[in-house]
């Protein structure tokens, strides 16, 4: 039996445009022909003419999501076929923005059936000269009904088909709002190159208010000129960057090395710290612009040198995400936020194993970390592997011990104050052996320390305003009535 179902468009617009031959062959068909949908000027000019088919409309009804419609319409569609050749028509041209042949051409050769393409006069060309664009400017076309804000690249032309209905429209617009102003100017067109044609430029809040949308309407949002809007977008901040550092740039930018840029890494990450301590959003989103900064003056350097580019960055933090959450984008299991972080390290060993073995447990602790963390971080690797007490008394018997030790080099002379300082650090280590086993974090611990010390110190220093006398003319006694004041505020 011939198994065939042949695919024909309706064109984009009304009876005049579509082609005579498929307007025979639509004709003919008789039972055998099948409409996505029947709202098309053209079905409604061939219904006068004795056209026969089913359409459909209904699927839509059926299914909240356009992909189940899609998908029934397809699988609807071979087995009909199953019984002979049937013709089935879309709107535009087959090949363009019709979810539905691509499915076909996806399960028809597993079904044995044959899919033919038939002509038909898609959208793009009418639309193109119905607002008189030339596309080698470059354009984007992109599906309404599955419009992610990731895909705008805002400094082309963009078209958005299958804006069906305004539930669409409205999808559309919040889309569109993640990177164009409110009132940016976008056009709505409808029938594009009929006699039905419409074109209205409405402000981008409006475009779901628009009473004339229907299965013909695509919106068209003309290219991003002004500085401001192309702002949000990571192109552009590459640029600015890259200018920054280029011959016509800033001389401080063009004389930064890898070398030169370690501190204000570092001071910078410390000023998120700090954002994030007073659950200040405005300051964390400046800073965090400001760590980005580094990232993207450290890739243009890479760039500048012919090492490597931000891409470069990207890619391997891209591999490296999807490698370490195979629970996620693979075939792992991973129950909770512990079991992540078990997985982690192991995929971590294992890529650590396949460059080359560590020399040490200990190798992967960067030197570059405070101290007091760096404690932190040895010991909990030395911890995994058994080099660890198994309660706390023993672990403040060792401070007591580094303590006392710390203290007998106090004895006034040089090689004691040498003595000392070791013995200093060894207390030191001691005290965040006892907070890892708490579970304290001894670098957030010291942190609100800090900052009740700074609290307290304020209030010695309005009292000592208050008072009319100078810190020198207050004795320690006085200045520490104030220091208890504080304490007994609660600062």
């Amino acid at each position: 039996m011939d198994k065939r179902i042949e695919i024909l468009g309706l064109g984009a617009g009304d009876l005049e445009q579509l082609p005579v031959g498929v307007y025979k062959k639509l004709l003919r068909a008789g039972v055998g022909l099948f409409l996505r949908t029947k709202e098309h000027p053209v079905v409604a000019d061939l219904e006068k003419e004795g056209l026969t088919y089913t359409s459909f409309d209904a699927v839509y009804e059926k299914h909240e999501q356009f992909d189940l419609v899609y998908e029934e319409i397809a699988r609807t569609l071979l087995q009909k076929a199953e019984s002979g050749p049937i013709v089935y028509a879309v709107p535009g041209h087959p090949l363009v923005a019709e979810r539905t042949v691509q499915l076909l051409l996806e399960y028809a050769p597993k079904e044995a059936v044959e899919i033919i393409i038939g002509g038909g006069q898609s959208f793009i060309d009418p639309i193109f000269a119905a607002l008189r664009i030339d596309p080698i400017e470059g354009f984007q076309l992109l599906d309404g009904t599955a419009l992610l804000s990731s895909q705008l690249q805002i400094e082309q032309h963009i078209f958005i088909s299958q804006v069906y209905d305004q539930f669409v429209a409205s999808n559309v617009k919040l889309t569109l709002m993640e990177k164009l102003p409110d009132d940016y100017e976008v056009y709505i067109v409808t029938a594009a190159g009929s006699s039905q044609e419409v074109i209205e430029k409405v402000p981008l809040y409006e475009l779901d208010r628009n009473v004339s949308i229907n299965n013909l309407t695509s919106v068209y949002i003309p290219p991003v000129k002004e500085e401001q809007i192309l702002l949000k977008n990571f192109s552009k901040l590459r640029e600015i960057i890259a200018v920054l550092r280029g011959p016509n740039g800033c001389p401080w930018d063009r004389e930064q090395t890898h070398e030169s840029l370690k501190k204000y890494l570092i001071e910078e990450t410390y000023e998120v710290i700090e954002a994030i301590n007073h659950d200040d959003i405005d300051h964390l989103i400046e800073e965090l612009g400001d760590v980005l900064l580094q990232v993207m003056l450290h890739a243009q350097i890479g760039e500048d040198d012919g090492y490597f580019s931000i891409d470069d960055i990207i890619e391997v933090l891209s591999e490296k995400m999807i490698r370490r959450h195979p629970h996620v984008f693979g075939t792992g299991k991973a129950a909770n936020a512990e079991e992540v972080v078990q997985n982690w390290q192991e995929i971590k060993q294992q890529e650590k194993g396949r460059a080359e073995a560590p020399s040490s447990l200990l190798e992967g602790v960067s030197k570059a970390q405070p101290n007091l963390l760096r404690a932190y971080e040895l010991q909990k690797l030395a911890a995994k592997v058994g080099f660890d007490w198994q309660e706390i008394t023993p672990a403040l018997a060792k401070v007591k011990e580094e303590l006392d030790e710390f203290v007998a080099e106090l004895d006034g002379t040089e090689a004691g104050l040498v003595l000392a300082k070791k013995e200093f650090g060894d207390l030191l280590f001691a005290f965040v052996n006892v907070a890892r086993f708490l579970k304290i974090h001894p670098e957030e611990a010291l942190f609100e320390t800090n900052e009740k010390f700074i609290r307290r110190f304020q209030y010695v220093e309005e009292g000592v305003e208050r008072s009319g006398r100078s810190f020198e003319e207050h004795t320690l006694e006085e200045l520490d009535h104030y220091w208890d004041e504080a304490k007994r505020k609660g600062l």
